[in-house]
């Protein structure tokens, strides 16, 4: 079955330290030098479009990463940006994702709306076409306002949008933290590809709580 819900509010704690553990093992644990101060939070597609239960694209797994990103925000809305990103298609825009998904995400009706619960009043909005936020964006040029040089990685889906931004971001000279527990998708083995190769030549593999710990341990 495609979609399952292999996160929810019992197992992700579990679950995703095992998947760190494993990606260590495998590619040899790299040091983690993140530096809050250089640092921004994206929050990707936290949009109706997944997050409704009515919707079609429904993550079942979106609700169980909410609180993990809404703890991150708690801590980087003090100091560091936080930039969301929206998906929005025309069918002029959408390029091959109506050719390929036969659907797109547009404003005629409520699901293209950012979810109310975790966006941050006055917080940047990056309005996207494509499954990579920095194309024909503005993002990079707001994450250089910041004097951002490491972005953490947080939202849906964590194959597709997620994980096109988080190598676009390597290639413009990015460092990566992907958080494991604060990324959801369709399925388990969805999830755990990605990971395997952005850990191995893209992304350092996060939990929630080593992001929080090191903000704690500089202060």
């Amino acid at each position: 079955m495609l979609k399952e819900n292999h996160f929810n509010s019992k197992n992700i704690i579990s679950e995703t330290k095992k998947m760190v553990q494993e990606f260590s093992k495998s590619y040899g644990k790299k040091e983690m030098k993140f530096d809050f101060d250089a640092s921004a939070l994206l929050v990707i597609d936290m949009q109706k479009y997944f997050l409704d239960k009515s919707s079609h694209a429904f993550v079942p797994s979106a609700t169980a990463i909410i609180p993990n990103i809404k703890k991150l925000i708690k801590y980087f809305r003090r100091k560091r940006p936080i930039i969301f990103t929206q998906h929005i298609n025309t069918p002029e825009n959408a390029g091959m994702l109506k050719k390929w998904w036969n659907d797109i995400i547009t404003t005629d009706n409520d699901y293209y709306k950012l979810d109310k619960e975790l966006y941050v009043p006055n917080a940047p909005v990056v309005v996207k076409t494509q499954y990579d936020a920095f194309y024909k964006t503005n993002l990079k040029k707001v994450l250089l306002k910041h004097h951002v040089r490491q972005v953490v990685i947080t939202g849906v889906m964590t194959n597709i949008c997620c994980e096109t931004t988080a190598r676009s971001a390597f290639v413009q000279g990015f460092e990566v933290f992907f958080v494991v527990d604060g990324t959801a998708t369709q399925n388990i083995n969805m999830h755990k590809a990605t990971l395997t190769n952005l850990a191995y030549g893209f992304a350092y593999p996060v939990l929630t709580q080593d992001i929080i710990k090191s903000i704690k341990n500089r202060c």
